[in-house]
């Protein structure tokens, strides 16, 4: 099934049990300096496909779960079902979680180097929960590591790789944050998109975002608006079979948001199939295509390295309305050439919080969204958000903590 939504016994965690995970999450979390970039990427897109999932039988990309406290590495390229070159230097992936209880935290990253203080998902209720990220391979078959607080399964679906320029490796062009669909009734939609069903959503024709003809893939934020528990949502290039993969899940049905970068399919169309009735909310911050066009960009890999905690001191504490962070100042070592930031941003709120935004400094806001945590949970989502300046501007609805972790960069 392509579904990560088997049955899970989902727990209200109460007192001392959060208190001391949250500290050990808190505590892990802190700044470290990123490496110098070393070479010019560029992306293939691949047909999603699931390279993990610690549920099944036992093996090098199956089972057993992941123990409290303990890392595994997993040898992406030597999948013998997803086909990954060995020479692929950084992987598109989504990593989902299947906790057995509270999951303080969980990390990935290359295999090989040390364990980051950073995060990439937390899951203190317990709840499937999935975030997009853009991770180096590392030593032994170009392998990433996973780190959990408590144990988990973990499912891992790949949708592309960057290598060294070569015959069809596509450049990324970023835009300025645009919505390109929205279902919902009161927004100008149609009303909920089906479960069990298939429906394509055109990228090329959407009146406010010009995305040219001669893109190949996209950079897209989905949120699912559903009416219920939503088992889970795939996306996958239009007019290709609906891959054994997930996207996002969403069993508490509140709104959920997830990155995932998406190959265009047939008049340049994605497939989304929701295993229950959603609304759904579509935006996008760049495209990937054949390189040489104006404003063209690479990938360079960094080591992980947060950028910002409000929670630390000189962080600036909880905030609501808009937030500057200085990328380019901050202890991470990004040059002044990125005109793009891979970013994971984690909110901690103090109540409901409707949306965070994150988009480029000196630009008006867009009508966009990067996360919702309307249960007040912390919520995790990867963001490439292009810059001009070294800055990027964030908005919250709500009053909350933020974080923010650079994984990698964007520049000529």
């Amino acid at each position: 099934m392509p579904s990560i939504s088997r049955p899970v016994k989902f727990l209200l965690v109460f007192g001392l049990a959060v208190t001391a995970v949250f500290a050990v999450a808190q505590e892990q979390m802190t700044a470290a300096p990123a490496a110098p970039a070393a070479q010019a990427l560029q992306f293939v897109p691949v047909p999603p496909c699931r390279v993990v999932d610690t549920r099944n039988q036992n093996g090098t990309f199956g089972g057993p779960p992941i123990q409290g406290g303990t890392a595994r590495s997993f040898p992406i390229s030597q999948s013998p079902t997803c086909r990954i070159p060995l020479g692929a230097t950084a992987y598109s992936l989504n990593v989902s979680v299947v906790p057995m209880g509270p999951l303080g935290y969980l990390t990935v990253w290359p295999t090989g180097q040390s364990q980051p203080l950073t995060a990439t998902l937390n899951s203190l209720d317990g709840r499937i929960k999935a975030n997009a990220a853009i991770v180096a391979a590392g030593n032994g078959g170009g392998a990433v590591s996973i780190f959990a607080t408590n144990t988990t399964n973990v499912i891992v679906d790949i949708n592309g790789y960057f290598v060294a320029h070569s015959t069809g490796s596509l450049a990324f062009y970023p835009m300025s944050p645009c919505r390109l669909a929205d279902t919902r009734p009161e927004h100008g939609g149609s009303g909920p998109i089906p479960g069990g069903n298939t429906t394509n959503f055109q990228i090329l024709t959407v009146p406010g975002c010009t995305v040219p003809g001669a893109a190949l893939a996209y950079s897209l934020n989905f949120s699912a608006v559903p009416n219920g528990p939503l088992g889970y949502l795939t996306v996958w290039p239009a007019g290709n079979p609906r891959p054994v993969v997930s996207t996002l899940n969403d069993i508490t049905g509140t709104i959920v948001a997830n990155a995932a970068i998406v190959g265009a399919g047939v008049g340049g169309d994605v497939s989304v199939y929701p295993s229950n009735d959603t609304n759904l909310v579509i935006d996008i911050n760049g495209y990937f295509a054949a390189p040489g066009a104006p404003n063209a960009l690479q990938l360079y890999v960094a080591n992980p390295c947060r950028v910002l905690d409000t929670r630390q001191p000189g962080g600036g504490g909880a905030f609501s309305g808009m937030l500057v962070v200085d990328v380019l100042g901050s202890p991470c070592g990004v040059p002044a050439t990125a005109q793009a930031y891979v970013l994971n941003a984690t909110v901690v709120p103090q109540g409901a919080l409707g949306y965070l935004t994150l988009w480029p400094d000196g630009a008006s806001q867009p009508v966009v969204s990067t996360l919702n945590a309307l249960d007040g949970s912390i919520t995790n989502n990867m963001a490439i958000v292009p810059t001009t300046n070294g800055k990027v501007d964030a908005f919250a609805s709500g009053t909350t903590q933020l974080i923010l972790d650079l994984n990698n960069y964007f520049a000529p």
